[in-house]
């Protein structure tokens, strides 16, 4: 990790909202989980800010949606909870199907490839301020409750007593290195954000995850994933025993851009709780 870290140095200090900080952000250790879901092409295609931003296929005329979990523990920010609704896709070319969701997934292994990030709550007010302000990301204070037993890895998230979703994965799966960067696509005053984020990772993937789901509740956010298409069960769940990350500012690729700014939710700390059940915080 101090070799990951070593050329990390603060570049600038920026202040958005309540949020004052060092870019780029760093990340050194979190508990993080994603289930990744099909839905319906034209619905995702529909939810690009950009016409240059093209869905990944799936066989099927399939597109892909990701609810991705960080229980975020320490970071040069301090701790909080994120959950991010991202829609795989590519930048400025036209796609064909991918033979498989591993290929469909690999982050910066096909060119122009990253994620539309079209929800990102977050449970303090400094982390939506600070990603909000500098990187247009969809971010509202949400509630999350998250559970991260020797089995399970789990995240309820709410909004006050409005219930917007239920995650819960079974960890099992093959191990992995990854030490690609991970790409967001964001909107900010109009202007497409590209932000390709270092990480160095060991994840574990299972493309059979039984015992994995996703429960949408009844507020807005959990409609609009609804309103996807998306399936009744995960095609793939990924999770990470180690990871870290560096968070830089992003770069504007195209301007003149539809907006894509999610729910804007109140301005209100948030409960962040943690429990990890018959285990020792990793």
């Amino acid at each position: 990790m101090s070799t990951f870290f070593g050329d990390a140095q603060a570049v600038k200090t920026v202040t958005h909202g309540q949020a004052t900080f060092d870019l780029p952000i760093l990340y050194y250790r979190d508990d993080a989980f994603a289930l990744y879901f099909t839905a319906n092409y034209d619905k995702v295609k529909a939810a690009m800010p950009s016409d240059k931003l093209h869905p990944v296929i799936l066989p099927g005329n399939k597109a892909i949606v990701a609810i991705c979990a960080f229980n975020y523990i320490d970071t040069s920010i301090g701790p909080y909870g994120e959950v991010a609704v991202a829609l795989p896709a590519v930048f400025d070319k036209q796609m064909t199907a991918f033979s498989g969701p591993l290929a469909a997934i690999r982050e910066s292994g096909y060119p122009g490839f990253g994620a539309v990030v079209m929800h990102l709550p977050v449970t303090r007010v400094e982390a939506r301020d600070a990603g909000r302000g500098e990187w247009g990301y969809t971010k509202f204070i949400a509630d999350m409750h998250f559970t991260i037993s020797p089995e399970y890895m789990e995240c309820r998230m709410l909004e006050g007593d409005a219930h917007i979703l239920d995650l819960r994965l079974k960890r099992k799966g093959f191990y992995l290195r990854d030490k690609k960067p991970l790409t967001t696509f964001s909107v900010k005053n109009g202007e497409l954000i590209k932000t390709v984020i270092p990480q160095t990772a060991t994840k574990r993937i299972s493309l059979m995850p039984g015992g994995s789901e996703l429960k949408l509740g009844d507020h807005p956010v959990a409609a609009s994933i609804r309103n996807l298409g998306i399936s009744a069960r995960p095609f793939m769940s990924v999770y990470f025993p180690e990871r870290a990350g560096i968070l830089p500012s992003g770069t504007v690729i195209e301007t003149g851009v539809r907006p894509l700014e999610g729910h804007l939710g109140e301005n209100r700390q948030a409960a962040h709780r943690v429990a990890y059940p018959n285990s020792e915080s990793e």
